[in-house]
């Protein structure tokens, strides 16, 4: 695959970037900068990335079907009008855990808000384990708890039939899946798909491409992989410029370009000068498949 190519297209470094999404209607990328407590949005068009901040560390962003975006901040799913600058709270979680918040979140074919909780960090992926769970959030603003006990909940998508959901706890070194209902939002038959080998190190954010597999950006291991979920086979490596690749998604005119997203907390003066992009988000092409637009939240 000689043909791909890598460019940082925002050069103002995130401290914890993740959760990337495709605006169309936009043009944009849009994601959030966690420990940063921005929300961030690129235009293809060029310039800097325009910024929102928010009150609270801010995990993951989705498309609205109504228009702007979801959020989840803090423990609580919210909804972020961008031209104003305005967020308002749509429910809370995880209300006994002061010392937890959201981490990635992604919604569903039928436009439901899937994101997990873990413990506030004391240093990058070192946490009081066994304290996040996974939700959902419905259309009505109802919330579902599917289990609890999770590290660090982190990337997820479903298949392209929707009858399968693949989900990371990034701290099991695992990529799992479930079997899916799509009426109901229901999953369960958890099984792993794929194990990282030591090189990767961890795995964070996920996407699928038209073709059903997956690609995984693996926190530290500075490269998005991509696997055959039916084989369990990784198919192909992308290495970035920097460490810290944190989560990655399709976008562009024909969802054909992939952007990922990284970080530079926990990195020294010395691992910044060797990295100094590392913050930014990353446009890799030519990679010769294409994503799946996202759904937006229905609610």
């Amino acid at each position: 695959m000689s043909s791909v190519k890598i460019e940082c297209v925002t050069s103002e470094g995130c401290r914890l970037g993740e959760s990337p999404v495709w605006d169309e209607q936009e043009g944009a990328l849009v994601f959030v900068d966690i420990t940063g407590r921005k929300v961030c949005r690129w235009s293809a068009h060029g310039g800097p990335a325009q910024t929102v901040s928010v009150d609270a560390p801010v995990s993951s962003v989705a498309l609205r079907k109504s228009g702007d975006y979801v959020i989840t901040l803090g423990t609580r799913f919210a909804a972020l009008k961008w031209k104003e600058q305005l967020v308002t709270t749509i429910t809370h979680v995880d209300k006994d855990k002061p010392n937890n918040r959201f981490n990635d979140g992604k919604v569903d074919p039928a436009g439901r808000y899937f994101a997990g909780t873990m413990a506030e960090e004391i240093r990058p992926a070192v946490l009081e384990r066994h304290q996040g769970s996974l939700y959902t959030l419905f259309s009505d603003h109802s919330v579902v708890k599917h289990f609890d006990q999770v590290d660090i909940s982190n990337g997820l998508d479903w298949s392209l039939d929707h009858k399968t959901f693949f989900y990371i706890d990034s701290l099991s070194y695992s990529v799992d899946a479930f079997d899916y209902d799509l009426q109901t939002g229901k999953i369960g038959n958890r099984r792993s798909i794929y194990r990282l080998e030591k090189e990767e190190s961890i795995p964070d954010g996920m996407c699928i491409d038209t073709e059903g597999k997956l690609w995984v950006a693996c926190y530290d291991g500075g490269r998005v992989i991509r696997l055959d979920p039916e084989t369990g086979k990784r198919l192909q490596t992308v290495k970035l410029p920097v460490d810290k690749t944190t989560s990655c998604c399709f976008g562009g005119k024909d969802y054909s370009e992939m952007y990922v997203t990284s970080a530079s907390d926990g990195m020294d003066k010395e691992w910044l000068s060797r990295q100094p992009q590392a913050g930014g988000v990353f446009k890799i092409t030519g990679l010769g498949v294409k994503g799946v637009p996202p759904y937006p939240f229905a609610g």
